[in-house]
């Protein structure tokens, strides 16, 4: 039926008024739409969760309520809890597994300290994250197409960004894909399906749910994986991003790294309730909660993840509960915000690395001199490979201008080439010699 009413400003306004039921029906009778429409009519018209009703009165607590447990596979000595759940993988995938974390753990030292010695402006360790980076990764399909955060470079070492890659986009050289337009650790690569970090927190996902809903419409057999940390959580964008994915049925993987700390704030003061997990079945999501230290755990978690996300296109959560060993940047102090004692206890009794070490050597798939032989050679590695990115020039300054149009319009043009010029005049007041001399391109 319908009914005329009037706005403030005394306009009239016709508004239709239909049931809901009354619309889904129409819509299903039109041959064009039913198939299309099926599954998203259901809901449409409201179907209720199954509840029943009760005469007494009770507000729920959160406190009287049993927490989401931890998933976990290996214990903290790197034994198996129970056989039944170790992964059925072979040898030279788990030793992939303990080189990645090492490689990352290496040239983690080795960046951080470039930076406190003036080489690189920024920096952002892994340490302690790096088994909920490389398990993870593991279990998803090298088509599947990532978003992350700022402290995924584990993920990105293992589907193939070689440390040259790593160190030239944190050296912004002529080797960097971003041209050294992007600051340190904001890594990419279209190649490896893996978008450019954006530093502004949550902003990905979002990105990602309106991207897992193209593929859902595409069927093209993969799924969309966000990364993102426990602050990022905080973020409005977060639950719009999540309700989005999880109201559209979208196939993707969200992998929050709950490490403790949204640079100095710590989790208690952040959120109430059970964790982030908790919002999965609030959104209708599924989701499981990890220990993220370990990597077994990790791997089989998201398996089944990526397994149920794309055989019934629909959202699942992953909480990875892990610590921040390192700092949160190179312009961060965390010993002003949280104790020695806390930080010792990560590193030294809870570490991933160590843990994976231990179950490795229990296998009898490593041997003590192999593991100092692997970690001397990683680290001859990144250091070669960063006495050779650091030779590398940088790329000409008047490259800020490029890539921004697909044709440079005259505005942007007469800025580049007043840029160039002033360059040219002042020659001597900047290290012109550390840069490509780049001729300015054809208008």
């Amino acid at each position: 039926m319908t009914r005329a009413c009037f706005d403030p400003g005394g306009a009239p306004v016709i508004r239709i008024r239909f049931t809901m039921q009354r619309v889904c029906n129409t819509l299903t009778r039109l041959p064009i739409l039913s198939s299309v429409l099926k599954f998203s009519v259901a809901k449409l018209a409201g179907q209720p969760h199954t509840a029943n009703f009760t005469s007494k009165l009770e507000l729920i607590q959160p406190e009287t309520r049993p927490s989401i447990p931890f998933y976990r596979v290996l214990n903290h000595n790197g034994a198996p809890i129970d056989p039944d759940c170790e992964p059925d993988l072979d040898k030279d995938f788990v030793l992939k597994m303990f080189r990645t974390m090492i490689q990352l753990n290496t040239a983690d030292r080795i960046l951080y300290e470039s930076q406190r010695q003036g080489r690189i402006s920024f920096y952002m360790t892994n340490y302690g994250e790096e088994a909920a980076q490389v398990g993870s990764a593991a279990a998803f399909d090298d088509g599947d197409f990532i978003y992350g955060q700022y402290r995924e470079a584990g993920v990105l070492l293992w589907r193939g960004f070689t440390l040259e890659n790593m160190i030239d986009q944190c050296y912004s050289n002529t080797g960097d894909v971003n041209k050294g337009r992007q600051m340190p650790v904001h890594y990419g690569s279209p190649n490896l399906n893996f978008s450019t970090i954006s530093s502004p927190l949550a902003t990905q996902i979002p990105i990602a749910s309106g991207s897992a809903y193209s593929f859902k419409l595409q069927q093209n057999g993969k799924i969309v994986v966000c990364y993102f940390g426990e602050g990022a959580a905080s973020e409005g964008d977060a639950f719009t991003g999540m309700n989005f994915a999880a109201t559209l049925d979208c196939p993707i993987v969200f992998v929050c790294r709950n490490n403790g700390y949204a640079i100095s704030t710590p989790v208690h003061d952040q959120y109430r309730g059970d964790g982030v997990i908790a919002r999965a079945p609030a959104l209708g999501m599924a989701g499981i909660r990890v220990d993220g230290n370990d990597v077994f755990a990790m791997y089989n978690a998201t398996k089944a993840a990526r397994k149920l996300s794309l055989t019934e296109s629909r959202p699942v959560l992953v909480e990875a509960m892990t610590y921040r060993v390192g700092h949160h940047s190179t312009s961060d102090d965390s010993s002003a915000y949280r104790s020695v004692d806390e930080v010792s206890y990560w590193d030294k009794t809870d570490n991933p690395i160590l843990r994976l070490r231990n179950y490795l050597l229990r296998k009898g798939w490593l041997t003590e001199d192999e593991e100092k032989k692997l970690r001397t050679d990683m680290r001859k590695q990144v250091m070669e490979m960063f006495a050779q990115c650091e030779a590398k020039k940088k790329p000409n300054p008047t490259l800020l201008f490029t890539d921004v149009y697909n044709t440079m319009p005259a505005r942007l043009r007469r800025q580049m080439l007043n840029t160039k010029d002033h360059l040219d005049r002042n020659r001597e007041h900047y290290p012109l010699q550390a840069y490509c001399n780049v001729e300015v391109p054809a208008g």
